[in-house]
């Protein structure tokens, strides 16, 4: 079912690592580097499975160094496997590293019927774990939207989580009450015509909430790797339905359901937990990270960033998680 899947522009390369078990890399690296002398190429290969309905693209390693439980990196909204680029390298020379693109992101094909809510996501999800990762443990690496898609497969999934770690997450379902003054208004307007013109034809995500949700400038080679998955109107529609989906006020109130089952099996499950917390932060911070902060069995680093904290933070990221995996 798996068929090898090269991609080509930004992404293009073979990525080897030669990790020795320290988190970095030996030998040289030539990827093109930010003037703060972030890697700006994602040179890990890509693998290509059918999903349901359409095909999912993700990132895999290979064996890494031994043959314990790999490790799955999920990204959100409106990014991609891209994101976590810098922060693999750091893990791949002890473990098999995966990340997948979810359904109408990154190289992942758009999903024929054009549904991409939550469950849409996470039924395609499901399908790729039966194909790629049928059985055995699994660590899980989470951020945004893929932290409510691996949070709640993790609930479902609970014999097989070796552990979790995550960053700037969806713990809980939100109310209106925990948005800063002023910030509920713009979470409304997604939810409203007005977003449909802000998102689909304004690319408003990529153009404007990415951007402002890091601290440093990002290289115009990145925002063309984050742009080019959404370079039509039609293209966009993902990235409209997640702000629309985010439970709030008990709306939606299936999702809402879904979150608020996964806090409570997370608030009382003893799985080891990595807490990537974000100084100054965006979404896992208040309410919600005095929550998550009650986890048990849970270790808590904090990096620079925002909320897209991987391309303020990556290398401080990747060595929190592989140090994490190391003693699990």
């Amino acid at each position: 079912m798996t068929n090898t899947h090269t991609h080509t522009g930004t992404h293009t390369g073979t990525h080897t690592h030669t990790g020795t078990g320290t988190g970095t890399h030996t030998g040289t690296d030539t990827r093109t580097r930010t003037p703060l002398g972030i890697p700006v190429d994602d040179t890990h290969p890509r693998s290509a499975v059918n999903v349901l309905d359409t095909r999912m693209v993700h990132v895999d390693t290979g064996s890494g160094g031994d043959t314990t439980a790999p490790v799955v990196f999920l990204h959100g909204n409106p990014t991609s496997s891209y994101l976590w680029r810098n922060v693999i390298p750091h893990v791949a020379g002890d473990r098999r590293c995966l990340a997948p693109d979810l359904v109408g992101m990154g190289d992942s094909d758009p999903a024929p019927d054009g549904a991409y809510r939550f469950t849409d996501h996470s039924r395609r999800l499901d399908a790729w774990f039966d194909a790629v990762l049928p059985t055995g443990p699994v660590t899980l690496v989470l951020h945004d939207w893929g932290s409510a898609l691996g949070f709640d497969w993790a609930r479902r999934h609970a014999d097989r989580i070796e552990g979790i770690a995550y960053m700037e997450a969806i713990v809980q379902p939100r109310l209106w009450s925990d948005f800063p003054a002023g910030r509920d208004a713009l979470f409304r307007a997604m939810r409203s015509e007005d977003g449909e013109r802000m998102i689909m034809d304004d690319n408003f995500f990529i153009e404007t909430v990415l951007p402002k949700s890091i601290l440093r400038p990002l290289d115009e080679r990145e925002m063309d790797a984050y742009r080019a998955p959404f370079r039509t109107r039609a293209s966009r529609k993902p990235t409209l339905v997640f702000p629309r989906e985010l439970p709030i006020d008990g709306t939606p109130s299936d999702v809402a359901h879904a979150v608020d089952e996964y806090g409570r099996w997370l608030a009382h499950s003893p799985i080891p937990k990595l807490l990537i917390s974000a100084e100054p932060g965006a979404i896992l911070v208040g309410r919600a990270l005095e929550f998550a902060r009650t986890w048990p069995n849970q270790t808590e680093v904090t990096v620079r960033g925002i909320h897209y904290i991987q391309e303020d933070s990556p290398h401080e990221i990747g060595t929190a998680v592989h140090d994490f995996v190391r003693h699990l």
